[in-house]
């Protein structure tokens, strides 16, 4: 019977929590500086899946808006945010610690450094419809990972605060020579407002090729965070409990670091540096949903979709024709509303 009321309660959220992505989706679609209905945008989106079903009672230019412009970036806000609200999940999980976020172990750190290295080179090739600096990111953020994983392993294991320490050494060293490169580099001076958008983060998608790279990534690793649920369960009872119930510690650490590293660099490669969503999506849930990691990935996934794509909605549209650095309205929306959301429950944070 709990089995069932628990299955009942997972759907019910997860359907509410979808039908809100959908809707923050559908209205980011439609506001901006040319106003298009929710009707007609579902008008277009039915007549593009079933075109002899539906007649056409837009303009060309409507439709051009919709699927060229703004659909792809918004589609690509609620991706950047799902994987960083499951990325956030997984560190949270497995270091045992409230304050971890996605770029906690020299994830940001190495996503600058790569795209700084990236502005310095004289070229302007892409891949696989992406430019240098996003794929130098991507790469800059998993040498980062690899980098403190290997810093923290001892003896054939890897504490959490070794890992958590080599963390800190390695960002602050990345960073260190990032701003190196920025004070002696004459042509960096000339693209400091790239570096600079970069940091502050911004949902930069504009090609559907970006997405069909990208996608596959973003649900594998949502997938295998789904699948490590239970094992961050268990050791949220500690390292020595984990193992008392058949956890091979050191394997589950590194498969659960690759795929929340994974999760990061993909979201990094679209937005650059969007902070606070890894951190307070992961944190809200867990005070009104419990601690259950079986739960709080697929919604982390879906309520971090529809945070970003809300905040990068206002980013572009509250001081319309200036666009602010969506990074920024997520902290100023987020944290704010954690603080309520935790004077309001008033009870002891869980793992």
């Amino acid at each position: 019977m709990k089995v069932v009321v628990r299955r009942y309660r997972l759907a019910l959220i997860l359907g509410l929590l979808l039908a809100f992505l959908v809707a923050s989706m559908l209205l980011a679609v439609a506001i901006g500086a040319v106003g298009i209905s929710p009707g007609a945008i579902l008008g277009m989106i039915a007549h593009k899946l079933a075109p002899a079903s539906f007649a056409i009672t837009w303009r060309p230019s409507e439709e051009a808006i919709i699927f060229d412009v703004r659909l792809v970036r918004v589609a690509g806000a609620a991706l950047v945010g799902g994987c960083l609200g499951v990325a956030g999940v997984l560190f949270q999980g497995l270091l045992r610690n409230p304050m971890a976020d996605p770029y906690i172990i020299g994830t940001s750190a190495g996503a600058a450094l790569g795209a700084t290295l990236a502005l310095l080179l004289p070229v302007g090739a892409s891949f696989l419809s992406f430019g240098v600096v996003p794929l130098a990111a991507f790469w800059g953020a998993v040498g980062a990972v690899l980098l403190v994983y290997n810093l923290a392993r001892v003896g054939g294991r890897t504490p959490v605060i070794s890992m958590l320490l080599a963390g800190f050494a390695v960002s602050s060293l990345l960073a260190a020579i990032m701003s190196l490169l920025l004070a002696v580099s004459g042509g960096l001076h000339l693209k400091l407002p790239a570096v600079f958008n970069f940091l502050l983060g911004g949902v930069s998608v504009s090609k559907w090729g970006q997405l069909a790279v990208i996608l596959p990534l973003a649900i594998m690793g949502i997938v295998l965070a789904s699948y490590f649920a239970f094992h961050l369960n268990a050791f949220s009872l500690g390292e020595e409990g984990a193992a008392y119930l058949g956890i091979n510690i050191e394997r589950e650490k590194l498969f659960i670091l690759a795929v929340g590293s994974l999760l990061t660099a993909v979201a990094v490669s679209l937005s650059g540096l969007v902070g606070f969503v890894g951190l307070v999506v992961p944190h809200a849930l867990r005070l009104v949903l419990g601690p259950d990691h079986r739960l709080l990935v697929p919604t982390a996934a879906l309520a971090g979709g529809a945070f970003l794509v809300l905040a990068d909605l206002l980013a572009r549209t509250v001081l319309s024709p200036t666009e602010l650095p969506v990074g920024v309205l997520t902290a100023l929306l987020g944290g704010p509303f954690f603080i309520y959301l935790l004077r309001r429950t008033r009870r002891e944070y869980a793992f």
